[in-house]
C-alpha cells in the first residue's frame, strides 16, 4: 500500500516558513500529523538566483519562445559552474532541512522516507512560486529512497466530477497537441505517441485555439499531451498553439474543466517553463500534470517522454515511473545537460488516486481474442495428449494421493475379518491341513459363526478338493445358504487355467476372485461381474464381494437389478460403470463390470477397515457372540508365505506395509456395495466429457488471469503456486465427496497457458519502443 506524505508550506525563504506534515494512506485520514518550523533561509534564496541563471546561461536549443540573450564563457565553464551551484544549493537546502526547529517533522519522517517497502509520494503543497521552485528532489530524504519521489501541489483543492483508478476504456485515449516547433523537433514525441501499444491517439497539428476547444468539448480523453514552445509569464503560463497564436490556460480552462468531467487523468506538457502551466491547469481540477520547472533541450525532452513511457508501460505508477526516467536522465544525459533530472515534476491533486497505465491488455479485442485463442489451442493439445493415455500414469498417481489424503471414514462395523495367520498354522487342529486351513479347523469355525449367528459367511481360501468322509458335518456347513466361497475363473492372457469351486458349495454361492490390476499393479478397480470362458473351471457371474453384499441386502428387501442402460442398481444406488474413456483412464480394457474401488479407512490405516480377529482366537473362545451376530464374516489367509498380497493406492505410504492382503481387499470391495446402499457413502465418478472439458479449460483461463495480473517474476511464481494449491484443494474436496476430477491436465495448462500468455505480453511489450529505439 502507497503512502501518501503531504508537507504544507505557509511563508517565504525571506521570513521564514510554517510546516505541517501529514502521514497517511490515499483516501484516507492521516494517521500522522505534526507540525514544525523552518527558519529564513536568504542563502538559499541567493543561490537558487545564481544557479538559474547560470542554467539558463548554457543557450542550449530549448522549447522555450526564443529570447535574444548574449552569453560569455565557453560552454564548458558555463556547465561546470552550473554543477558547482547545483552541488552548492543542495548542501544549503539540506543543511536548512537540518534545522532544530524542523527535527519534529524530520523524525516523523525518516521512518517513512528512509527505507520504504512500498512507493511513497511527497507532495509540496504551497501556495509560494518561490518554494514551489526549490528543487526539494536534491533533499537526501529523497535522494537516497528509489522508491520515493517529489510532487507539488497547491493549497486549495477539491475531488473533480470524474476520477478513475485505470486509465481504461478499450484503449487509453490521448489528445496530442503539437504546437509551434521552430527550432525544436517535436516529430519525435509524435513518433513515440504512435507507437504505443492500448491507445489511441489524436494529433493536432498546430490548431488554432478553437479547434481545441472543440475537441476537449466534444470527445471523452485519458490524457492530454502537449510539445512545442511555452512559457511562464508571472503567476501563468502560456503555450504557442501554432506561429501565429498562443493561449493561456485561462483561456480554455471550461473546456479543460468539461475533460476532467469526461476522464481527463492525466496532463503531459513536455515544453519548457511549466511551473505557471501546472498553476493554471490545477484550477480546472486536472488529477495530475507532469510540467518541465525550466527550459528544457530537444533531446532531454524527448528522452524523458521516452523513459517514462518505457516505465509506464512496465506497469510502473505514475510516480515510479518518473523517478526512473529521472535516473536515467540523470545518468544518459547531464554530463551534457547539466540538472536535466530536475526539469520534470509532477504536479498533484492530492484529492485523486493516481491512476494506472496502460489498461490491461484484455481490454484491447485483439489481445484478448489472441489469448482467447492460445487457452484453447493449449487446452485442446493437452486433452489431445491426454486422450492418447500419455497423462494416464500421472493422474493415477495424483488419485492414489488423493485417495490417501482423504479424511477417515471409521471401520465398518457390519463386517468381521477372521484372519489365518502364520502363528495359525502351528494350531493343532491344522495338523491335517491341505492348504492354508484344515477340515477339522474349518468346521470348527463355521460351527462358532453359526452358534454366534453370522449373517453372512466367505471363505477367501481356495479349496478345490472335496470334504474327506470322516468330515461330512463340514459338507454340511459349506451347503449352508448363507455360506460362499471363491473360485477362479481361467486366464489365457497370464496362461491361468483358473480354480475350481468346492464341489459342496451350489453355482448360487460362488464368487470369483478375479480382480483387475492396472499396468503398475496397483488395484484401483472394483470388478463386480463378469462372464467367463464357458471351459473356466469358475463360471459365477459374480465376485464374491457383490455375493456377499447381495446377501446380506436381502434382509433389508434390496436385490440387484438393472435399469435400461445395462448399469447395476441396488436400491436408489446407481454403480456407475467404469467406460473405455472415463476420467484419468484414457487408455484401459474395461471388459466385465468394473467399478473404481472406494477404498476406506480407519486411523490413516486401510488395513483396520473393520474389526479383524484371528482363526486362533475364534477356537479359543476369545470372541464375544455379539463381534459376530448379524455381520458379513470374511475368512482369509493374511500369512505372508501365503503371497496374497496386493499393491493399492496406499502402497506408497509411508508407515504401511506395501501390499494388502487379499482378504482385506475383499473387505474393502464388500463394505463400498454395502455402505453406498445403507450409507449413502458416496462411489466414485467422474463428471461427464463437457464438464471435465469446462474445468481444465477454465484452468487455463486461471493461468492467463494470472499472467496479467502478475507481471513481476516473483508475484507471478507465487500466484501460480497458489492457485496450483487451490486446485488442488478443490481435487480433495471433490474426492472426498466422491468425485475424481482432472487435476493433472488441468495443472498443465494452468502453467502452460501463464507461461505462454506471459512470453507474448512481454514480446508485446518489448515492442513498446521499438521504433524509437534510438531516438
Amino acid at each position: 500500500m502507497s503512502k501518501l506524505v503531504i508537507l504544507k508550506l505557509d511563508g517565504s525563504l525571506e521570513q521564514g516558513v510554517s510546516v505541517t506534515l501529514e502521514i497517511g494512506e490515499q483516501n484516507a485520514r492521516p494517521f500522522i500529523e505534526v507540525t514544525g518550523q523552518l527558519p529564513p533561509a536568504t542563502n538559499l534564496l541567493v543561490t537558487y538566483d545564481r544557479w538559474h541563471s547560470a542554467y539558463r546561461s548554457l543557450g542550449q536549443s530549448a522549447r522555450i519562445k526564443a529570447k535574444q540573450i548574449v552569453y560569455d564563457g565557453s560552454i564548458s565553464q558555463r556547465r561546470e559552474d552550473c554543477r558547482q551551484l547545483e552541488d552548492l544549493l543542495r548542501a544549503q537546502l539540506n543543511s536548512w532541512l537540518r534545522s532544530e526547529s524542523f527535527d519534529s517533522i524530520r523524525d516523523n519522517l525518516l521512518p517513512h522516507l528512509k527505507f520504504p517497502k512500498d512507493e511513497v509520494r511527497l507532495l509540496i503543497s504551497t501556495r509560494s512560486i518561490q518554494l514551489r521552485k526549490i528543487p526539494w528532489l536534491l533533499w537526501d530524504l529523497v535522494e537516497q529512497s528509489p522508491k520515493v519521489e517529489v510532487a507539488l501541489s497547491f493549497p486549495n483543492y477539491e475531488s473533480p466530477p470524474t476520477s478513475k483508478k485505470f486509465l481504461t476504456r478499450k484503449s487509453v485515449r490521448i489528445l496530442a497537441i503539437l504546437g509551434k516547433s521552430t527550432g525544436i523537433d517535436i516529430q519525435a514525441d509524435r513518433q513515440l505517441l504512435e507507437s504505443l501499444p492500448y491507445t489511441k491517439t489524436t494529433f493536432l497539428e498546430n490548431p488554432d485555439s478553437q479547434e481545441i476547444k472543440d475537441h476537449l468539448w466534444g470527445c471523452s480523453w485519458d490524457i492530454l499531451f502537449f510539445a512545442g514552445h511555452s512559457s511562464t509569464e508571472g503567476d501563468s503560463g502560456r503555450i504557442y498553439i501554432n506561429e501565429t497564436e498562443s493561449l493561456t490556460i485561462e483561456e480554455f480552462s471550461r473546456a479543460l474543466s468539461n475533460a476532467v468531467a469526461g476522464g481527463l487523468h492525466l496532463a503531459i506538457f513536455n515544453s519548457c517553463d511549466g511551473l505557471g502551466l501546472a498553476s493554471g491547469l490545477q484550477k480546472a481540477q486536472i488529477p495530475q500534470v507532469i510540467v518541465m520547472r525550466e527550459p528544457v533541450p530537444d533531446l532531454v525532452a524527448q528522452r524523458f517522454l521516452k523513459y517514462l513511457l518505457e516505465a509506464l508501460a512496465g506497469r510502473k505508477s505514475l510516480y515510479l515511473a518518473m523517478r526512473q526516467a529521472r535516473s536515467r536522465l540523470k545518468e544518459d544525459l547531464e554530463v551534457q545537460f547539466p540538472c536535466a533530472s530536475w526539469l520534470p515534476v509532477i504536479c498533484q491533486n492530492p484529492a485523486v488516486t493516481p491512476a494506472i497505465w496502460p489498461p490491461p491488455i484484455l481490454s484491447n479485442s485483439r489481445h484478448l481474442t489472441t489469448v482467447l485463442l492460445l487457452s484453447v489451442a493449449i487446452t485442446a493439445s493437452v486433452l489431445g495428449v491426454r486422450l492418447l493415455g500419455e497423462l494416464q500414469t500421472w493422474e493415477l498417481q495424483a488419485y492414489d494421493s488423493l485417495m490417501r489424503l482423504r479424511s477417515d471414514t471409521g471401520q465398518d462395523s457390519r463386517l468381521l475379518i477372521v484372519t489365518v495367520t502364520e502363528d495359525d498354522f502351528q494350531l493343532p487342529e491344522q495338523k491335517q491341513r491341505t492348504g492354508s486351513i484344515s477340515d477339522l479347523a474349518l468346521v470348527q469355525l463355521l460351527q462358532k459363526l453359526q452358534q454366534f449367528q453370522a449373517r453372512t459367511v466367505g471363505l477367501d481360501i481356495y479349496r478345490d478338493f472335496p470334504v474327506k468322509s470322516d468330515r461330512d458335518s463340514l459338507a454340511t456347513r459349506l451347503r449352508d445358504r448363507n455360506f460362499f466361497a471363491i473360485c477362479k475363473a481361467s486366464d489365457r492372457a497370464k496362461n491361468h487355467p483358473g480354480t475350481a469351486p468346492p464341489p459342496e458349495v451350489g453355482p448360487a454361492r460362488l464368487g470369483f476372485s478375479d480382480v483387475i490390476q492396472d499396468s503398475d499393479g496397483v488395484l484401483r478397480r472394483h470388478l463386480l461381474a463378469m462372464k467367463p470362458a464357458p471351459t473356466s473351471p469358475c463360471t459365477t457371474p459374480y465376485a464374491l464381494s457383490a455375493q456377499l453384499a447381495f446377501h446380506y441386502l436381502e434382509r433389508s428387501g434390496i436385490s440387484a437389478k438393472y435399469n435400461a442402460r445395462g448399469d447395476l442398481v441396488l436400491g436408489d444406488v446407481v454403480f456407475q460403470r467404469l467406460r473405455s474413456r472415463m476420467g484419468g483412464y484414457q487408455q484401459v480394457d474395461a471388459w466385465g463390470y468394473q467399478v473404481l474401488l472406494n477404498y476406506r479407512s480407519y486411523r490413516h490405516s486401510p488395513l483396520e477397515i473393520a474389526p479383524t480377529v484371528t482363526l486362533s482366537d475364534l477356537l479359543r473362545g476369545a470372541v464375544k457372540p455379539e463381534e459376530v451376530k448379524d455381520r458379513i464374516v470374511l475368512i482369509g489367509v493374511t500369512a505372508q508365505s501365503a503371497h496374497d498380497y496386493i499393491p493399492t493406492p496406499y502402497s506408497a505410504q509411508p508407515g504401511f506395509y506395501q501390499e494388502m492382503p487379499g482378504v482385506i481387499v475383499q473387505a474393502q470391495m464388500v463394505s463400498q456395495i454395502v455402505s453406498a446402499v445403507k450409507d449413502g457413502r458416496p462411489l466414485i465418478s467422474v463428471w461427464y466429457i463437457w464438464g471435465e472439458v469446462l474445468w481444465i479449460w477454465g484452468w487455463s483461463a486461471v493461468g492467463a488471469a494470472i499472467a496479467f495480473a502478475c507481471r513481476s517474476g516473483l508475484y507471478l511464481i507465487l500466484a501460480g503456486g497458489s492457485a496450483l494449491g487451490v486446485l488442488w484443494g478443490l481435487c480433495l474436496v471433490f474426492f472426498s465427496h466422491g468425485y475424481w476430477v482432472p487435476f493433472v491436465p488441468s495443472a498443465l495448462v494452468l502453467v502452460g497457458t501463464g507461461s505462454t500468455v506471459t512470453v507474448y505480453l512481454a514480446l508485446q511489450e518489448g515492442r513498446l519502443f521499438s521504433s524509437t529505439a534510438e531516438a
